[in-house]
């Protein structure tokens, strides 16, 4: 059995550093020592920019040293992102751009390596054809996204966009939404050239799932498991005399998409539900605050305007109203209102920070939508979840 493990590492940048921290004990020191106990391990991991620069301001450099040296001798192979965990296909393609060359300038500061990176990780793999183009043009060679995106069987997991040219890699949704280690253990033998492709939250290794027996360690012990890197895994996939790619017509979706909500066009309904009022109008408010970049780009404080709106357009905002249970998938009950407030503070202080007499309009509009979003969030909590 070949092992492709995809892990995503991510805390949003307005979140409190303590719970940063039970991540960081929990769950990713515990996959570098794996990777250092087990040098015969390879992974593709995406670290969000984001939480490498509270990882640097908190002064965790030992813990940056050591992933720097894992990447550098070749054990983990680090894609590209999104500085802030926008929700790109909701976002302007400026702001689409912008958020992918500050991840690089991120690493860069925090890791000490400059990377460029084949392969490209879109927060909460959220794909569209235009997103993807985007991707295509900044010179990415490839994406991970979920099979959901396909009704189509492929010959392989690797395909391509036919819109966008990028390879693409399929992830299977089944066995991602499982402790991936437990299912290798199960498995009468590892041995076989079978791809296995996972692709989960790096919280899944600690945090959320407590791994009692070690059967993540168990697994890095065993002799027939062969694991490679995503463009190691595409490489050997290549080499292969009769391999084929589909070339395939994507839909939009996310790693939670079902295909009822592709079909109903609302592929994005976590975080952009047509009946939930709560979403309505918080994009009201992030597309009113996200017009206003290039109009006050000059303004003196410009800097904290951007600064705020990149925290408040994460899509952890909008993914907290959502009001759907992921227990069955070692995930919580998405709803958190402190955590759509934190993000709803961001975006209005973003407006709010702009100095220019010629934003008072925005203000008043921007402030209209904040009040009424605070006032349906809370009504929201205490008539429907307080209790239950």
């Amino acid at each position: 059995m070949q092992w492709i493990n995809f892990l995503h590492f991510y805390q949003p940048a307005n979140t409190d550093y303590y719970i940063i921290k039970e991540a960081l004990d929990k769950s990713y020191w515990r996959l570098i020592r794996l990777m250092e106990e087990h040098p015969n391990l390879r992974m593709t991991w995406n670290v969000s920019g984001c939480l490498l620069e509270r990882l640097y301001d908190a002064q965790e450099f030992n813990f940056l040293e050591r992933l720097a040296a894992l990447i550098k001798n070749g054990q983990i192979e680090l894609t590209g992102t999104a500085a802030y965990h926008g929700l790109l296909p909701l976002l302007p393609r400026e702001e689409v751009v912008r958020q992918i060359e500050a991840n690089l300038k991120i690493v860069k500061k925090t890791l000490g390596i400059k990377i460029k990176p084949a392969g490209f990780f879109l927060p909460e793999m959220a794909y569209s054809p235009k997103v993807a183009e985007v991707i295509k043009s900044l010179g990415y060679e490839w994406i991970i996204i979920d099979e959901v995106a396909t009704e189509v069987k492929p010959c392989s997991f690797l395909v391509k966009d036919k819109i966008s040219g990028l390879k693409v890699v399929l992830r299977n949704r089944k066995l991602s939404q499982t402790y991936p280690p437990t299912q290798i253990l199960k498995s009468k033998s590892a041995s076989g050239q079978d791809f296995m492709i996972t692709a989960t939250d790096a919280e899944l290794y600690g945090l959320r799932h407590q791994d009692q027996t070690a059967e993540m360690e168990k697994v890095g012990k065993l002799k027939d498991l062969k694991t490679l890197t995503i463009s190691e895994a595409i490489k050997e996939l290549e080499k292969g005399e009769s391999f084929v790619i589909d070339s395939l017509k994507l839909s939009p979706c996310s790693w939670d998409s079902t295909r009822t909500d592709i079909e109903n066009g609302e592929p994005f309904k976590l975080w952009k539900d047509k009946n939930n009022v709560i979403h309505r109008d918080l994009w009201r408010l992030a597309n009113l605050a996200l017009s206003l970049d290039e109009l006050f780009a000059k303004d003196i404080n410009y800097e904290w305007y951007r600064w705020h709106l990149v925290r408040g357009v994460a899509s952890c905002t909008f993914w907290w109203a959502s009001e759907y249970d992921f227990s069955n998938v070692f995930g919580p009950y998405a709803w958190n209102p402190d955590i759509i407030e934190r993000g709803l503070e961001d975006m209005i202080r973003a407006v709010r920070s702009l100095n220019d007499k010629k934003s008072k309009k925005y203000k008043l509009e921007a402030e209209n939508y904040y009040l009424k979003i605070k006032k349906n969030i809370w009504q929201r909590h205490w008539n429907k979840h307080w209790q239950n």
